[in-house]
């Protein structure tokens, strides 16, 4: 547990906001990688300025950018740009999610960063990538989600697609290209060079059809109006989200689960029972089959009860949780899946862990976790990478090259 976390040593220069991007970084970060976030002046990252704040700090921000340093200037000032382009070759890793183009109009596109440092990984991520028709096309996750064919099969049928609380493709996508980058570094160990990634949001999701895009491409008669299931799975029974008393409980059994749930409900004759006999029968009849299980159900006193009978014959079963029931429940607390944070402006809150655990190290927990207001790390990482005087550093303050958050002055 005391050896070197399995990045350390590699510096990796961000140019990425909101979610998607930071979370590329933010796990890079956490597996031991100096991240060094770039912000522009003046306000930096825009989600400062989102969720709960105090001081100069977000729980936004916090979230997605913990573990990084920050380095604040005005990209817009010839200066600026030269000092990020002197760093380029100390830099292992360059990652941004601005839209296709900006970066090279920038002057920091692959092919002028690779010339300054072949050896460098490149990672853009955006909505739909940097090429194809819709590459120029402004867009957030709902966008990459809707073109995907998602969207369409989120709700009840004959009404209004849903839209998730919450940014799936975002954190997904970085998550993939934390992956994407992790390989290319392997890659460049054994070949000694760098290379481009891509990463999109809409690909991300694309990706996550798990099993209708071959019976569509197979069967476009008869899957072409793929229907929103609501609280059931379209093409599996039973398979969804049921009523109890006190709450939902979400109860999948497949083919050869079926004979344990028939035993945990205590009725033997739906084995028989024509309407449910196989797969097909169940899912052609899932309402009447819905129905069922809502009234068996309805007999336990709460939740709990009927979840210990689905327990007992081992059917795949859980509680419809709210947030706040899975902050606190017990299973996630003990692996740290949610784990606390202490910032000094923002207190002690809770934060969603890594999504995977090494053996080599544990998780950063409560004060270990640390995000940097805007610029704090400005000196730092200049004096790192470019061995700048402190004279030289406060003229680009007084330039306006640099910029960093100062804390109001109590009365």
């Amino acid at each position: 547990m005391n050896g070197p976390r399995m990045l350390e040593g590699y510096q990796v220069l961000d140019f990425t906001h909101f979610v998607a991007g930071p979370t590329c970084t933010r796990i890079l970060a956490e597996l031991g990688a100096k991240v060094i976030k770039v912000e522009p002046a003046p306000h930096g990252d825009r989600t400062r300025a989102m969720g709960l704040r105090h001081n100069g700090q977000s729980t936004y921000y916090f979230q997605h950018n913990h573990s990084k340093l920050s380095l604040a200037l005005d990209v817009k000032k010839p200066r600026a740009r030269e000092l990020l382009l002197a760093m380029i070759p100390k830099i292992d890793v360059v990652v941004e999610n601005y839209a296709p183009g900006v970066m090279r109009n920038m002057g920091f596109g692959y092919e002028a960063l690779s010339e300054l440092n072949p050896k460098l990984v490149m990672c853009s991520i955006s909505m739909a990538g940097q090429d194809g028709p819709l590459a120029s096309k402004p867009g957030y996750d709902y966008m990459g989600q809707s073109y995907a064919g998602v969207t369409d099969q989120l709700g009840e049928p004959e009404r209004t697609p849903i839209m998730p609380p919450m940014a799936i493709g975002d954190v997904s996508t970085g998550v993939a290209a934390a992956m994407a980058v992790g390989f290319a570094l392997l890659n460049r160990e054994r070949t000694g060079q760098g290379q481009y990634i891509d990463a999109s949001i809409l690909d991300t999701y694309f990706h996550m059809h798990d099993m209708v895009v071959p019976l569509v491409s197979l069967r476009p008669e008869r899957f072409k109006a793929f229907s929103r299931g609501g609280p059931l799975h379209p093409l599996s029974s039973p398979n969804g989200i049921f009523k109890a008393n006190g709450g939902y409980i979400f109860i999948t059994a497949l083919e050869h689960q079926w004979p344990q749930l028939v035993r945990a409900m205590g009725m033997p004759e739906l084995a028989t029972d024509e309407r449910f006999k196989d797969h097909r029968s169940r899912t052609k009849n899932a309402r009447q089959l819905q129905e069922v299980i809502e009234r068996w159900l309805g007999g336990f006193p709460d939740r709990d009860s009927a979840l210990a009978a689905l327990d007992k014959e081992r059917v795949p079963c859980a509680p419809v949780l709210t947030l706040a029931e899975a902050i606190s429940h017990p299973h996630l607390r003990e692996r740290h899946t949610v784990r606390s944070a202490s910032d000094p402006e923002l207190g002690e809150f809770d934060l969603p862990a890594m999504p995977v655990r090494f053996s080599g190290w544990e998780q950063r927990l409560g004060d270990s976790i640390k995000a940097s207001c805007l610029g704090q790390d400005n000196e730092t990482v200049l004096r790192a990478l470019l061995d700048m005087p402190d004279a030289e550093i406060r003229r680009l303050y007084e330039e306006g090259v640099l910029t960093r958050y100062v804390k109001p002055e109590q009365n």
